[in-house]
């Protein structure tokens, strides 16, 4: 595969990781049996932030690891990314992150057919509103990708021993999860939750109910806003 084939792949296989640990340390405290049902919402924090650790080791190895749309599209602005790879980028994010929530299903298939809670269900593939306030829950997802991205580019612009930057980038999840996450679930990605609830709307689970599609332009839109709004700060700051 040519160079840029090679890093459209490691997004696929880099969002299918971050689904695939992140979305199931929600099916694993969300659905009925699990032996981590109920641990919480620190068991969720920190289970995300490894998940997107572990996915960017993985990523990064042939490619600059974004597995976010709204990462892609604010490095690309910022002029440290190829303005020809932000589309091919966001596909295979999109289809890395329903192939990942896919296995998720498939790994707690049995947990899925013992849970009738629909919100529990739907919990487990997408993020959802703590209270339904739509110019809230936009802000909300508006400042944890700004600080997601700003964090990105101060990263960026700071020296680490090869390796470690990787847990810096789970430590800024892990907080922004922890302080920020609370109101709507810390989408921050607009193909973390895209991708799981289209495959939450396809996969023929008995419980399940609908997918919420009237809250879904938040977690797209908000994300991109707070990413484009932090590179403009960044920018000012340097």
């Amino acid at each position: 595969m040519s160079g840029d084939m090679v890093q459209i792949f490691s997004e696929f296989i880099g969002t299918l990781i971050l689904i695939l640990l992140g979305g199931g340390v929600c099916a694993a405290v969300n659905l009925n049996k699990s032996k981590a049902q109920n641990s919480g919402w620190i068991v969720i924090a920190f289970g995300w932030a490894l998940a997107v650790t572990i996915a960017v080791y993985i990523a990064g190895m042939n490619g600059p690891a974004h597995l976010n749309p709204a990462v892609t599209i604010a490095m690309a602005v910022d002029g440290s990314f190829k303005m020809s790879l932000v589309l091919p980028f966001i596909i295979a994010q999109l289809l890395g992150a329903i192939v990942g929530a896919v296995l998720v299903w498939l790994d707690y298939l049995l947990h899925f057919d013992a849970t009738t809670d629909k919100g529990a269900i739907l919990g487990t593939f997408a993020t959802g509103p703590a209270i339904r306030n739509y110019p809230a829950n936009f802000i909300t997802e508006v400042i944890g990708t700004f600080v997601l991205v700003l964090g990105l580019l101060a990263f960026g612009a700071n020296k680490f021993a090869d390796g470690t930057n990787v847990f810096a980038v789970g430590g800024l999840i892990l907080a922004i999860g922890l302080s920020l996450g609370g109101p709507t679930g810390y989408a921050i990605n607009p193909a973390r939750d895209l991708g799981p609830r289209i495959a939450h709307f396809f996969l023929p689970m008995k419980n399940k109910g609908d997918s919420d599609w009237a809250y879904s332009w938040i977690p797209i839109i908000a994300p991109i806003v707070g990413g484009l709004l932090a590179v403009g700060l960044f920018h000012f700051m340097k």
